[in-house]
């Protein structure tokens, strides 16, 4: 079944689609409602936190081009797209968006500006978009002639030694937590949780994603098979509903509520302002595992990619181990494994028998260079000052005046200002690393790779890990597939940054449709094994069909029910959001 073909995904769109099309349609008309006198009465309630919205790739285009190597320069660096309310982490999708500016964004700093801006685009029927760190492959966060609610500026941490909810009974059991601002970025909290005060946080590996969006769509970080998604780590959210009211809600008080925002999406049912996340003791040692192979000839590519499903089973499906096993065209094998709680000698162990096996067959497998591997105690892993002292590790902000914690992976720099071409991914079941079922996951990853490559993320189903950390993820919307999945694959294509209109950096269309073929075509045998497989929600394909099945599975209907209670006229709308229809 082909549920990424465009074609197919147009003809069957939901009844809860079309509601939210026609929604849309109902807004005020392009333009006119920044003349009104509610718009003034806006300006204002909000004075300076309301801004008009310039697009720096607009204004290049306009001029020609003029200026657009220093632009497209600067569109390199996270932290500079994060700042500028017009732009986006992604550019645009080939055949899906673009990115385009919001015609005026309310700079928030206060749950109270939030509900001026929600109120104001509910009565006035003004599309409204929520952005913190922007980073929607969807391109939710952005919207032509919308009014952004810009939370950026929401970034207050604060590390609790007892936290306990609000509402909860008198006596409740407290616990070890931390609050973040709807705009802050994992960077920012992990410098602040772990490496200043010997905490551990569960959120994502990108440092410059933002807190909101990753843990209210259920994101993975890189351990969590130990500790759970970011939506099972959620005690707490301060939101604005659609209502323009600021609600507090937790396991006692809007419980409904609380239990939608645990994965049911990054601005479905409101803005929220403030997330109160547990935290746990942080592992004394973190650990990384980085190297590439390559096969001399087909049978030795099968043998390894036979070889590395069955070393993962047997040593590192488990809560210490997470990340990624890549398998590329060329027959080349990429390991890129993380751990928690292991030093030196028993990451070397662990390793051992598959780095031998692989010595012992030189006219079959050739490394390249000698693997790298890395064991940092706990605190050195988010620390700026330490990451920033070893070459080749992150990039920093290169802006004057930066902050020295604004750094992030050198390994993320080709997704800054990306165009995705194809972008599809599925959840694999636990089943496929069964000894009796290895072979057809095999053969599955041999033709896959032969067209595009892919990667197993491990850290991004839970499958293998720790009774807690289940038991906590099973308590949150995500699609109950990830519960028993080892990984979810992914497959994707991308481009560097490209806006049409500006000449010499216009998106490549034909390269695109013909990369997204390539992408469809490698995931064709891996849909094989599993053709009813859920994805990620904020990891998955514009032009999913049943993504309502495969985002939450038999969680939806409850999912709806919420978006009918709190935002019945579907202020909250995006591509693949929940709809109240």
């Amino acid at each position: 079944m082909h549920r990424r073909d465009v074609l197919r995904s147009l003809m069957a769109l939901p009844a809860a689609r079309l509601a939210a099309t026609q929604v849309a349609a109902a807004q005020a008309p392009a333009g006119e409602w920044t003349r009104s006198t509610a718009f003034k009465a806006l300006q204002q309630q909000l004075g300076s936190r309301l801004v008009a919205v310039q697009s720096p790739l607009e204004a290049c285009a306009r001029a020609g081009g003029a200026g657009a190597t220093e632009l497209f320069a600067k569109l390199k660096n996270p932290y500079y797209l994060g700042d500028e309310p017009a732009l986006t982490q992604s550019l645009g999708w080939h055949g899906a968006w673009t990115s385009q500016a919001s015609r005026f964004a309310v700079r928030a700093e206060s749950p109270a500006d939030v509900a001026a801006a929600v109120t104001f685009a509910r009565k006035e029927r003004v599309r409204l978009v929520v952005k913190g760190g922007g980073h929607s492959y969807y391109g939710n966060s952005n919207a032509a002639d919308s009014l952004l609610v810009w939370t950026r500026a929401l970034d207050r941490i604060e590390v609790h030694d007892a936290f306990r909810c609000n509402g909860a009974p008198i006596g409740a059991a407290t616990r070890q937590a931390v609050s973040v601002g709807a705009g802050a970025i994992w960077g920012h909290v992990y410098d602040v949780v772990a490496a200043k005060h010997g905490r551990y946080v569960q959120g994502g590996g990108c440092l410059t994603v933002g807190v909101s969006g990753f843990v209210l769509g259920g994101g993975f970080g890189s351990f969590s098979k130990a500790f759970g998604t970011g939506a099972a780590n959620l005690l707490e959210a301060e939101i604005v509903t659609a209502d323009g009211r600021v609600l507090i809600a937790n396991p006692f008080s809007y419980a409904d509520l609380f239990g939608a925002l645990k994965g049911g999406g990054g601005g479905t049912f409101g803005v929220a302002t403030r997330l109160t996340l547990a935290t746990h003791p942080l592992p004394e040692m973190f650990g990384a595992v980085i190297f590439s192979v390559t096969a001399s000839s087909d049978a030795a590519w099968s043998a390894l990619v036979r070889r590395i499903i069955a070393f993962y089973a047997e040593a590192l499906h488990n809560p210490t181990w997470g990340e990624q096993i890549r398998f590329d065209r060329g027959r080349r094998l990429s390991i890129s494994m993380l751990c928690q709680g292991l030093d030196r000698a028993a990451v070397d162990a662990v390793w051992k028998p598959f780095l031998s096996w692989l010595t012992e067959r030189p006219a079959e497998y050739r490394l390249q260079g000698e693997p790298t591997v890395i064991v940092l105690p706990g605190r050195r892993l988010w620390d700026p000052a330490f990451l920033r002292s070893v070459p080749g590790i992150v990039v920093g902000d290169d802006r004057p005046g930066a902050r020295p914690e604004n750094i992030f992976w050198a390994t993320n720099l080709g997704e800054a200002a990306q165009v995705l071409h194809a972008y599809e991914s599925m959840w694999l079941p636990a089943s496929l690393i069964d000894p009796r079922q290895q072979g057809r996951l095999a053969e599955a990853l041999i033709a896959a790779s032969e067209q595009w490559g892919l990667t197993l993320h491990t850290n991004k189903a839970l499958a293998g890990g720790s009774r807690d950390a289940i038991a906590a993820t099973r308590d949150t919307a995500t699609n109950p597939q990830v519960l028993d999945a080892f990984a979810l694959v992914i497959c994707a294509a991308d481009s560097p940054p490209a806006w049409p209109g500006i000449p010499g950096h216009e998106p490549d269309a034909t390269a695109a449709g013909r990369e997204a073929a390539q992408v469809s075509k490698a995931m064709a045998p891996v849909r094989v094994l599993a053709p009813d497989a859920g994805a990620y929600v904020s990891e998955a394909s514009y032009f999913d069909a049943n993504w309502q099945d495969m985002y939450w599975g038999t969680h939806y209907p409850r999912l709806r029910d919420v978006k009918r209670r709190y935002d019945p006229d579907n202020v909250f709308r995006g591509r693949h959001t929940v709809t109240p229809a």
